[in-house]
């Protein structure tokens, strides 16, 4: 099974689209978050839903970069047929 030629796929344009999605992403489940942390105080509800949302955060990451790469392998298969 031979492998397909290791190119760098990272470039400016998609750290900046990523960057973007990441934070859209962030700002949205943040708002939805903070009506679900229990305390009446306000620092710790922003603090806790801050920590739970750079969680989810970080697998949104994730799941986009593994995204990329299958996309990235169906296209190079279907181009190789």
């Amino acid at each position: 099974m031979s492998s397909p030629a290791q190119t760098s796929s990272v470039t400016p344009v998609s750290l900046l689209v990523d960057a973007v999605l990441v934070a859209a992403f962030f700002a949205l489940i943040y708002s939805l978050l903070r009506s679900h942390v229990p305390s009446d105080n306000p620092d710790n509800v922003r603090l806790w839903a801050a920590l739970g949302t750079a969680c989810m955060s970080g697998v949104f990451w994730m799941c986009i970069q593994m995204f990329r790469v299958v996309l990235r392998a169906q296209l190079a298969a279907k181009k190789e047929q």
